[in-house]
């Protein structure tokens, strides 16, 4: 009896102990109760919305702090474009109003470290020598870009994008005319009259871009050679070459200069800001040429990011319309800024242009044409002193 009761001991030990070594299995998940048959669909998780890349590069620029630019436009409208630019995004901004021709020379000399990041305003026919030397950068394709008016407005390979357009002409003295009894001159050929001996003056070929325009104009006009030897002939009835194209508009009031070349919204700035009444506009009737007034970076500069926004910033309202505000009249070539009224009052439209006018031959051209200029005039005499 006792070896039962010590058998039957033994095997509730045994099923005790394994019953211990078992892990108790897992209660079943309860099930989410099923949701109503009009209940809206669960929204997936919200991407990550994208870098704004305005924002980016406003950024960017900002922590640059300062800017340094270089005006070809007129001094009044360099200093208000720089003041809004600071204004807006609290960057320093340096700024120095040298003429188109200064500008490269200067930056050449300076060997790939330029001393501004920016250049701002002129004429488009020294931007484009260079960047045929490799002074500008076209890395940076602007979003405001997109708001020219045409293709022609920038330069096919990006190194600048346009801003404004001007048309060449005369700017004549009719009070000095009237004395003289003279007729004012209607086209080009009518400037190498013998009675204009001494009356005329045009800006240096060597500094301004005022000047390789006329002379890419005559040569598309009347072809190479008739055009260099028209260039000679006007020489003769030339009293003075300015240093800056606005040379001439700036004394055509005051009577000192009786007939001016330059761009006719020049003009406007005389008769309007100034008070010059007795000045006349006049659109040459044998064709002529307009400037663009573009805005690029240096290549090498300290400042790209700031440079950019620059560019940006010029390319909008908010910078061209400043312009007609600080006596700059010229026509703006982006299609979200409003005209000014007094280059329309005038009748200044660039639909006046010749139309057979090749800029890009213009682009290829301009720094040989100018040097066969000086040569036909044997380096020019004391009229193109530049010191």
């Amino acid at each position: 009896m006792k070896k039962i009761l010590a058998l039957l001991l033994a095997l509730v030990m045994v099923f005790a102990l394994c019953a211990c070594g078992q892990q108790a299995a897992p209660a079943p998940a309860a099930e989410a109760p099923a949701a109503p048959a009009d209940a809206p669909a669960a929204e997936a998780p919200a991407a990550e919305a994208p870098a704004d890349p305005m924002a980016e590069l406003i950024a960017a620029a900002k922590a640059e702090g300062e800017l340094t630019v270089y005006g070809s436009c007129e001094e009044d409208y360099l200093n208000a474009a720089c003041d809004k630019f600071q204004e807006l995004y609290g960057i320093t901004v340096h700024r120095q109003r040298l003429s188109t021709g200064e500008v490269p020379a200067k930056i050449e000399e300076e060997n790939g470290k330029p001393s501004a990041d920016v250049w701002f305003g002129g004429t488009n026919n020294p931007y484009d020598s260079a960047a045929a030397k490799g002074l500008l950068d076209n890395s940076y394709v602007p979003v405001n870009a997109s708001h020219l008016t045409s293709d022609i407005y920038k330069d096919p390979n990006g190194y600048w994008y346009g801003i404004y357009t001007g048309i060449l002409g005369f700017m004549v003295n009719t009070d000095e005319l009237n004395r003289l009894g003279l007729e004012a001159p209607q086209s080009w050929d009518d400037l190498l009259k013998e009675e204009y001996k001494g009356l005329i003056w045009l800006s240096n070929y060597q500094t301004a871009g005022t000047p390789k325009l006329v002379a890419n104009l005559m040569i598309q006009l009347k072809g190479h050679d008739e055009g260099i030897q028209y260039l000679v002939d006007l020489d003769k009835n030339v009293q003075i070459y300015t240093k800056s194209g606005s040379g001439p508009s700036k004394n055509v009031g005051t009577g000192e200069c009786v007939i001016g070349i330059g761009f006719l919204h020049d003009g406007i700035t005389q008769i309007l800001d100034n008070g010059y009444e007795n000045v006349s506009l006049i659109v040459p009737s044998d064709g002529t040429a307009c400037e663009i007034g573009p805005v690029a970076i240096f290549n090498g500069a300290s400042h790209p990011n700031a440079a950019r926004l620059f560019m940006e910033f010029a390319l909008s309202p908010d910078c061209v319309e400043l312009a007609a505000q600080n006596g700059s009249y010229q026509f703006l070539v982006i299609d979200n800024a409003k005209q000014p009224e007094a280059a329309q009052q005038f009748g200044l439209d660039p639909s006046l242009v010749w139309d057979g006018y090749d800029f890009g031959k213009a682009v290829e051209d301009t720094e040989q044409n100018v040097a066969d200029v000086m040569a036909a005039l044997n380096g020019g005499d004391d009229r193109f002193k530049t010191e």
